[in-house]
């Protein structure tokens, strides 16, 4: 996010607001056109594959609206230490909750080419819902321990004060920065280890079948490897800040321009990935969106005829 973002007149503060809130309306849009397609359509429900794919997609749904919440807020008025946290916890939460997500979603691929026949077993709706809480649950540890050494380290009087709301700005003890840095490496190094085993696991198998089952491998192969694309999309977070200082020390006049941008790219627009990704290409989910949308505007259309 935009840490000089009070340093723009109106204009620039009116038209980075209006861009961020149309951006975030028009995906959040998109990916809602997804869910209710999912809650329409009874066999996705049945589908363990499917029930993670949503999750991902409403999750990337409450992170956006989190972030660009917090965007016009910051614009509007002032935050106090408490308020900032409580809307950093929500994104810090859901940030971690999509790589992890898409781990699982790579595991479930793995199994379905490489163990057909305990999926049915193994890959349960009961399974997909439990990993879901478990995603929630060690994201929801690693957002609060933030929290935590904030309390250990500063005195409660700390959270009336009014801060700028802003990752490095609000978590800047050295002990948040090593923290911070643990377990990044940590995830993300578990999840690309996850990746890469399930992708070679899958390549492997994609070699040794023919026909259909061959055309199964892979997809699912392409499928893996999309979502390590997806990951490396979701560490634009961690390595923007970086970039940013590059730029901001080549180009001080442009900085409020070059921060807006950044957050775009690294918050804004990559919500829109899930939907185009997974949905989009998935033959199941598309044709039902294309029948739900045409029936409801067939629909719409036959009700203002009887109307006329």
């Amino acid at each position: 996010m935009n840490t000089s973002r009070r340093q723009d007149n109106f204009t620039d503060a009116f038209s980075k607001n209006f861009i961020t809130f149309a951006l975030g309306l028009i995906i959040n849009c998109i990916n809602g056109a997804f869910v209710y397609t999912y809650f329409k359509g009874q066999i996705f429900h049945r589908d363990p594959r499917y029930v993670l794919y949503i999750h991902l997609v409403i999750n990337d749904m409450i992170m956006l609206t989190a972030s660009v919440a917090l965007h016009i807020i910051t614009y509007t008025t002032h935050l106090n230490m408490a308020q900032c946290c409580i809307m950093l916890f929500i994104l810090v939460t859901t940030n971690k909750n999509s790589p992890l997500n898409l781990a699982g979603m790579a595991v479930e691929r793995y199994i379905a080419v490489c163990r057909p026949l305990h999926h049915v077993h193994i890959c349960t709706v009961q399974r997909a819902h439990a990993l879901i809480a478990l995603i929630w649950t060690v994201s929801f540890i690693l957002a609060l321990t933030d929290i935590i050494i904030i309390l250990a380290t500063q005195h409660l009087s700390v959270f009336s004060r009014t801060v700028i709301c802003y990752t490095s700005s609000v978590y800047n003890t050295s002990y948040h920065k090593t923290q911070r840095l643990v377990i990044e490496v940590l995830v993300f190094a578990f999840i690309f280890l996850t990746l890469i085993i399930t992708y070679l696991k899958v390549l492997c198998a994609a070699r040794t079948v023919s026909g259909s089952d061959q055309a199964s491998a892979r997809n699912a192969r392409n499928t893996i490897l999309l979502h390590g694309v997806h990951v490396l999309i979701c560490m634009l977070t961690f390595v923007f800040p970086f970039i940013n200082l590059i730029l901001v020390t080549t180009w001080p006049r442009d900085r409020t321009k070059i921060l807006f941008t950044s957050y775009l790219f690294s918050n804004v627009l990559p919500r829109l990935l899930s939907p185009l990704i997974y949905g989009i290409r998935d033959k199941k989910f598309s044709s039902h969106i294309r029948l739900h949308f045409c029936r409801n505007c067939c629909n719409s259309l036959e009700k203002r005829g009887n109307l006329i």
